[in-house]
């Protein structure tokens, strides 16, 4: 059903070819394909846009001018087979949080593969999140946005009917959102965002904004612009919005395929010089030894020519690979425009053939905005110029999170390894290192904790990735294993800017007591490394976590450390609060209804105390613990870990953490490690994997749970602020 419009279309078109044989003047494609149906869907569960309205009422416009009827609803239960095969397109206008259930997803998905159209307006990428396939339909998902302020866009493609109308450089006000991953190695880029016109951007220079792509047997466009009531007036979004609806419906011919170009990247960015996006004067020239096969060419004195994906942004140097039987010249580098200001010059000497190519190199002063080479010299045709790139320094890693911290056990021995002797691996009766004590095997195989320069120090690199800023080092007293690596643990963290926090285990002999003990101990050790936690919002206190702290029931003696130290107590019952700073969960499983969270979160708020739920992205212990009754939690491919994380951030079950808690960084007994696990285990130990988490699969999906960590730190971040 889906692809009879692509059928339709390729009939019209056969008309228009031949009539246009016949006669001057024939109509388009577009206006000879058959009148078409538009589904406009703009239900939100989140942040509702103001400009929704305002959204309908030009889509139905543009319809009415443009021989396609629209239909605006919110009600989810259109998305059925039956009711979207009467739809060439959906638009998802604005759409926010989950606006589809289960089967309305299947519809949706099986609708765009088997033929039909999609098109995401603005907040469409703050949608589904739950849904693993949507990130794929869309392109990417929301992360974050500055304010609302004016930017410079660069159209990338000027042949779509979504921006063939548009000039290289397109100046207008919007809401420009940041995207948690790139997209232009799995899209087809049409504008990109120049970061260097507007302040806030986040994603490294290279910023697509509008792009398609072929989605199986159908099409998806999606542009991140739309945000403002004014932007629907506008008559060349109106022009760009409506070429998405057409190529999305059929009703054009567009170029969508995927290059896999991944353009632009935070270490250097480079394109083939005939690759320019505007120019005066150049031509492209064949010639077998230049890359790709050809140059830009035909150079002469004044000519120049313009690079739209290359922002001068950051850009330290420039490099050039040129060839010269003329008289040679200087290509001066400029941004923004070939008469923009002058960043750098370099010479080009004749290399005594056009064939015969060198390298040529300058350094660059401070640029913003696209990358344009005017080219000076002599009389005649001056030189060629082959591959050419910019370099810039790698942007700063963004710090973690204080506010979202990883139990993190340090507890794993080797024979081989500081431990002397296997520690914990082959808890429940295994024979490491094939076979341990663990439902999932870790990436690095069976380590020890005390490799401070090979485990832990990839661990804090991990971590880094996770967007977490702190670990809660798991401590089961004085003497012990852990307490003797703390020190090593804290240099490696302190190396990745990651900050420890301190999880108190129920070592034996536990009391209220001896905790407080043990905070001046653990203050004394290493209160002055730069790696202790301090929460900053609150008085500059160290924090520590007491698991299993109902097991003992007067707590009187933590009113001595109150004003240095954040305690938390492992509880939701706000009964057994008094005397702590603060409450958790630790609880893997119990985040996917979240008992008694909220109730614990009005608590912490009323009486001044941290609230810290814990979210797990499962929980099995089936090899750990043979026999065990306990209840398991299944991943289900990254819908648990997001379940647990949306009921911690949503205010009404969450209760409004201060902090939020994951269990765990790497607790392998018990399954519920972020810590990437091997994408190919031990065969015949009946080992999970990640397989199929946010819908990667292989390599791709060992690190999903920490990137996944990173989106919802990001949402706790923006919620907070």
């Amino acid at each position: 059903m889906r692809r009879s419009r692509i059928r339709r279309l390729a009939g019209a078109v056969a008309l228009a070819l031949g009539a246009a044989l016949l006669s001057p003047g024939v109509p388009s494609a577009a206006a000879t394909a058959d009148p078409y149906q538009v589904l406009v869907f703009s239900k939100t569960a989140g942040f509702r846009h103001d400009s929704i309205p305002a959204g309908i009422t030009a889509i139905q416009q543009l319809g009415a001018a443009n021989d396609f009827t629209v239909t605006a609803t919110e009600d989810a239960t259109a998305f059925t087979p039956q009711n979207l095969a009467a739809y060439e397109a959906v638009v998802f206008l604005s759409t926010t949080g989950d606006v589809l259930n289960d089967s309305q997803q299947n519809a949706l998905k099986g609708y765009v593969d088997g033929g039909g159209g999609f098109v995401g307006v603005h907040a469409a990428a703050d949608t589904e999140y739950d849904w693993p396939e949507y990130e794929d339909l869309v392109g990417a998902w929301f992360k974050s946005h500055p304010a609302i302020q004016e930017a410079r866009l660069t159209t990338e493609d000027h042949v779509h009917p979504a921006t063939a109308h548009l000039d290289d450089t397109w100046t207008r006000t919007d809401e420009w959102y940041d995207y948690r991953s790139n997209p232009r190695a799995d899209v087809h880029v049409l504008q990109s965002l120049d970061e260097s016109s507007y302040s806030g951007g986040e994603m490294g220079g290279d910023h697509p904004i509008t792009w398609c792509h072929e989605q199986r047997y159908g099409r998806s466009f999606y542009t991140g612009l739309g945000h403002t009531i004014e932007s629907f007036a506008d008559p060349d979004f109106r022009q760009l919005l409506l070429g998405g609806i057409q190529y999305a419906a059929g009703a054009v011919e567009a170029d969508c395929s995927t290059t896999g170009d991944p353009g632009p990247g935070p270490g250097g960015d480079s394109a083939e010089a005939e690759a320019s996006t505007s120019s005066s004067g150049v031509q492209t020239a064949s010639h077998a030894a230049a890359s790709g096969g050809a140059t830009l060419g035909y150079i002469d004195h004044g000519d120049w020519a313009g690079y739209g994906a290359l922002d001068t942004a950051g850009a330290t140097a420039f490099t050039a690979t040129v060839s010269s039987a003329g008289a040679g010249g200087t290509i001066e580098v400029r941004s923004g425009s070939a008469t923009g200001p002058l960043l750098g010059s370099v010479d080009v000497t004749p290399t005594g053939g056009w064939d015969t190519f060198t390298e040529v190199t300058t350094t660059l002063t401070a640029g913003t905005g696209p990358l344009f080479l005017r080219f000076t010299g002599g009389a005649g045709a001056l030189f060629d110029v082959d591959r050419l790139g910019l370099i810039r320094t790698p942007a700063a890693e963004d710090e973690g999170s204080s506010d979202v911290h990883l139990f993190y056990y340090p507890w794993y021995g080797t024979p081989e390894g500081p431990a002397g002797s296997w520690r914990h691996w082959q808890q429940g009766g295994h024979t490491p290192p094939a076979s341990i004590g663990a439902d999932l095997y870790p990436k690095l195989g069976p380590y020890d904790s005390g490799d401070i320069a090979g485990a832990v120090d990839q661990h804090m690199k991990w971590v880094r990735r996770s967007g977490a800023g702190v670990i809660v080092y798991s401590w089961w007293g004085r003497g012990g294993y852990e307490d003797s690596l703390a020190g090593d643990v804290l240099d490696a963290a302190a190396r990745h800017s990651i900050q420890v926090a301190w999880h108190i285990e129920p070592y034996s002999g536990r009391t209220a007591a001896s905790v407080v003990d043990d905070i001046g101990y653990l203050e004394g050790e290493f209160g002055d490394h730069p790696a202790f936690y301090r929460d900053a919002a609150h008085g500059d206190r160290n924090a520590y976590y007491v698991f299993e702290s109902l097991r003992i029931q007067d707590w009187s003696a933590l009113d001595a450390v109150k004003d240095t130290a954040i305690v938390l107590a492992q509880t939701t019952d706000t009964s057994k609060a008094d005397h702590f700073g603060g409450l958790y969960t630790y609880d893997g499983i119990a985040g996917a209804t979240a008992p008694g969270w909220k109730n614990a979160g009005d608590h912490a708020k009323a009486n001044g105390l941290i609230w810290a739920p814990s979210v797990a992205p499962g929980y099995i212990d089936d090899r750990a613990v043979p026999g065990n009754t306990t209840p398991t939690l299944g991943r289900a491919d990254g819908a648990s870990y997001d379940r647990q994380w949306s009921n911690a951030l949503d205010p009404a079950i969450g209760g409004d953490p201060t902090w939020v808690s994951v269990t765990s960084f790497n607790e392998w007994h018990e399954g519920s490690s972020i810590e990437p696990a091997a994408s190919v285990p031990p065969p015949g130990h009946g080992y999970e994997t990640f397989d199929g988490a946010y819908g990667k699969t292989g390599e791709a999906a060992e690190t999903a749970y920490l990137d996944r960590t990173a989106y919802w730190t990001d949402r706790f971040e923006q919620q907070r602020e």
